[in-house]
């Protein structure tokens, strides 16, 4: 009976002390060992590892990739604009032994390292950089926090700025900016456009001088455009062009007979004197004076 609780308390024991002595490394894990705390040259990859009783320690270094936010950090950029301004930091352990060995708290170093050059790089630059030209920015800060990494056993993958905070004057101002700039160009374009269309009807204007009869073309072309809307009223253009072609096209009239008329024709009081001739006055009855003009015009021309 007393050999037998003597055998349990012995694999008791030796459970234990593998227990102890037994530790598992994660594939994304490496492990530096400190023997009478000393570190060991030789990394311990993934998987079993036995440590030696009382004289191992076993330190595991995470080897992805971590994430780690910059908190926001009011600054004042180079052209006195106060924003302020957030970040992302991307980074790798490449060397687990040092980085147990050579700082105490990577992580921590690694935060307070890009929150001051992120500061320095507020100051540094002008609004329009942080605003459009972040990736310069990026490259730059990545730099700034790269140098003193590398010798951690810390490699930076990549930085971005996340987020650039103006104040609420500053926010009115650029609209302000930004809209007569819209307006500058809107002025532009439209007097660009003017003078474009200038130079089309000068060109149209040469080609009716020289065809007269394009001139009767563009009047029926607008005629037809404006009845196609079936409108009850008819607003027709008629310029002052078109009645000197029609002046120019109609045949000189031949006279109309007086006697038609019955108007009489008499001499001027000045011819008698021996004086230059004066053009005969013509003179309308008093019968004639009631007569409408525009059916006497209709007889005429019957």
């Amino acid at each position: 009976m007393i050999i037998l609780y003597a055998s349990s308390a012995a694999i008791a024991l030796a459970l234990l002390w593998l227990g102890t002595n037994i530790r598992v490394v994660k594939q994304f894990e490496r492990g530096v060992v400190f023997r009478f705390g000393r570190v060991q040259p030789q990394v311990r990859g993934p998987g079993l590892m036995l440590l030696v009783p009382l004289a191992d320690r076993l330190v595991k270094v995470n080897m992805q990739i971590i994430t780690m936010p910059v908190p926001a950090q009011d600054g004042i950029t180079r052209d006195n604009v106060t924003v302020r301004v957030d970040a992302v930091v991307y980074f790798n352990v490449i060397d687990p032994v040092r980085v147990a060995v050579d700082v105490q708290d990577y992580e921590s170093a690694i935060g307070q390292v890009a929150q001051t050059s992120l500061r320095s790089i507020i100051g540094k630059s002008d609004l329009d950089d942080l605003l459009s030209n972040r990736e310069r920015l990026n490259q730059g800060l990545e730099l700034m926090i790269d140098s003193p990494a590398l010798s951690w056993g810390v490699q930076i993958d990549r930085v971005e700025i996340k987020d650039v905070t103006l104040p609420d004057s500053m926010k009115r101002s650029m609209s302000r900016q930004a809209e007569a700039e819209r307006e500058r160009r809107a002025r532009v374009i439209t007097a660009d456009g003017e003078l474009q269309a200038s130079a089309k009807l000068a060109l149209a204007a040469e080609a009716m001088t020289e065809h007269p009869a394009a001139l009767q073309l563009r009047l029926l072309q607008t005629v037809v455009e404006v009845a196609a809307e079936k409108n009850s009223t008819l607003v027709l253009p008629f310029p002052v062009e078109l009645l000197r072609f029609l002046e120019r096209a109609t045949p000189p009239d031949s006279g109309i007979d007086a006697r038609a008329t019955g108007a009489q024709t008499v001499p001027s009081a000045a011819a008698s004197n021996g004086d230059r001739p004066i053009p005969h006055q013509t003179l309308i009855p008093d019968n004639a004076r009631g007569i409408d003009f525009q059916d006497a015009r209709f007889a005429l021309d019957q």
